[in-house]
């Protein structure tokens, strides 16, 4: 071959190589594949607590935080999914999920601090916590307990205390990456798909928080990746409520 081929010949032959790795990349992964993630360390934490990102709530109710979020959840260990992807999540595969793997039929139910109960054949406890952050970051919450942190559904329960009844406030969430939310037993909102954490993502219709006691329950799923989520109630101005206090019980 003439040299002055060779080198010519040399690129041809990389490039079409190159091509050919990044076409299988593009691909992705096949049906059913999970796609490999690495690890996400958590700064400074290699003992698994949680108190970095959280504290045990107290008994005295806590008002929302300067922006009306809401910090202090009961919050259940995760119930292990096998999820590959998060593009499964519809609205019929949420309701569906949710009403399978639920701990309780009764949505105004409000668990004990501590306590356990049986969700299939997984025996789960319950946590009241406050977040230190606006968002309860579930990765963290599941790492610190050395719980499964992929494929996970999560349930949450907190009690709004409201001096007087509140009318057509609407409940602003966002999550990753799919949840639903009730107020006071009944459905509130809906995030199916697969969504990023982001603050007041999708906002429910307009509701009334009475005087009084008020229940609001979550679940949260997710697959790979990481599991947030966020919560607070707008006025009808889409001003944040702060007229009020969170306990759990």
């Amino acid at each position: 071959m003439n040299s002055k081929l060779k080198p010519l010949c040399s690129v041809i032959i990389f490039v079409f190589l190159s091509g050919v790795q990044i076409g299988a990349l593009a691909q992705g992964p096949g049906p059913g594949q999970r796609i490999p993630l690495p690890p996400i360390p958590i700064k400074g934490d290699t003992t698994h607590t949680l108190s970095k990102h959280f504290t045990s709530a107290s008994t005295a109710a806590k008002a929302p935080d300067a922006k009306g979020f809401i910090q202090r959840w009961l919050v259940l260990e995760p119930v292990k999914k096998d999820i590959v992807r998060n593009n499964i999540f519809t609205d019929n595969y949420l309701r569906t999920a949710f009403s399978t793997d639920n701990f309780s039929t009764d949505y105004i139910t409000v668990p004990k601090n501590g306590e356990t109960v049986k969700v299939g054949n997984q025996e789960l406890k319950w946590y009241a916590l406050d977040s230190k952050a606006f968002n309860f970051n579930l990765y963290h919450f599941t790492y610190a307990l050395n719980k499964p942190k992929y494929g996970i559904l999560v349930w949450l329960v907190t009690v709004i205390n409201c001096p007087e009844e509140i009318k057509n406030v609407r409940m602003a969430a966002g999550c990753n990456s799919g949840s639903m939310w009730w107020l006071n037993g009944q459905e509130a909102l809906l995030l199916s798909g697969d969504r990023d954490m982001i603050a007041d993502n999708g906002t429910s219709a307009r509701l009334t928080l009475k005087k009084g006691k008020n229940i609001v329950r979550g679940a949260v799923i997710n697959g790979p990746g990481m599991a947030n989520f966020c919560v607070r109630f707008l006025d009808e101005k889409g001003a944040p409520v702060k007229n009020l206090s969170i306990s759990y019980e």
